[in-house]
């Protein structure tokens, strides 16, 4: 028997309550619907199914293998959606939500060879700092600095990882000086992003060393480039992920500030709803990041010391 139908059979007979109706689902006659849910019976030598005059019900051997048989279906069906996806040529609009800074320095620099790949999808892209509601919105992917999402639905993706550092430009540094502990932070202009964990709360470790620093900012804001344009000014140091950072302390137009301390690293996550039947738009963007982030190395990149 084909392993195939018997796990939809038996699927079919636990949703609907029957073996007639199961078999009708399938296009089965009821004798061929029987032989192949005695045949995965038989092969499992346990019985799932507990018959009598008026219905079948599973039993609680049937009830723990349902779900698996459901999961291994899943699975099957996605990768016969992966391969069929990659057959085709998406096009519609891909809806992409990140916050500003990623959508910048990230997003935007590879949409031309994104278009490249992908002649006919267009993207629009909803920048926002706080995570929209994916089904509320219509937004097909976002990219999302948090590991777990409280929606069961939402499927995520890991892309990497990111360190948090602090920085200042060195016109702010030899102005007001280096701070040498993160007890004197609170001594200096800060730049704080209102959206961080705990903003006004830094904890640092150094080894086995562990420093808790609270702090108030000269400068506050939602957005992570208001607050990069401040400390490019000399307006003070921020705190942000090195992806924002990274460029600017490479040129030299800003210099980490208590390098050799750390701060909790971000986890860059992309989301989306549900990872049954994915959409040939959204495989293609999800694998197209990941392919990036890979070829970029951006993770050895954004987790080591500047």
């Amino acid at each position: 028997m084909d392993r195939f139908t018997e796990l939809s059979l038996f699927i079919q007979v636990a949703e609907r309550g029957g073996l007639g109706k199961a078999a009708e689902a399938l296009g089965l006659s009821n004798p061929a619907a029987s032989r192949t849910l005695a045949s995965l019976e038989n092969r499992v030598k346990v019985r799932l199914v507990e018959r009598n005059t008026r219905r079948l019900y599973l039993t609680r051997e049937g009830q723990e293998f349902l779900e698996r048989a459901r999961h291994i279906l899943d699975e099957l069906e996605d990768a016969e959606s992966a391969l069929q996806s990659a057959t085709l040529n998406p096009s519609g609009v891909l809806r992409v939500s990140a916050s500003l800074s990623f959508a910048m320095q990230i997003i935007a620099p590879r949409l031309q060879r994104f278009h490249q790949l992908y002649p006919q999808l267009r993207v629009h892209i909803e920048t926002a700092n706080r995570y929209l509601d994916m089904i509320d919105n219509g937004i097909d992917v976002a990219i999302r600095t948090r590991e777990l999402e409280p929606d069961s639905t939402i499927t995520i993706r890991r892309l990497g990882t990111t360190r948090r550092f602090l920085a200042a430009s060195p016109a702010y540094l030899a102005n007001r000086g280096v701070p040498k502990h993160p007890r004197e932070l609170p001594l200096h202009a800060l730049l704080l992003y209102v959206y961080a964990k705990n903003p006004n709360e830094l904890s640092f470790t150094r080894g086995a060393q562990r420093e808790s620093v609270t702090v108030h900012g000269l400068l506050e804001s939602n957005d992570g480039q208001v607050l990069r344009a401040a400390a490019l000014n000399g307006h003070g140091i921020l705190v942000q992920p090195s992806y924002i950072l990274y460029d600017d302390v490479v040129a030299g137009r800003l210099v980490p500030v208590l390098d050799e301390w750390e701060l909790p690293e971000l986890t860059i996550n992309i989301a989306y709803p549900s990872r049954k039947h994915l959409s040939a738009k959204v495989r293609s963007f999800i694998n197209f990041m990941v392919d990036e982030f890979a070829a970029h190395e951006y993770e050895r990149k954004w987790t080591g010391r500047m």
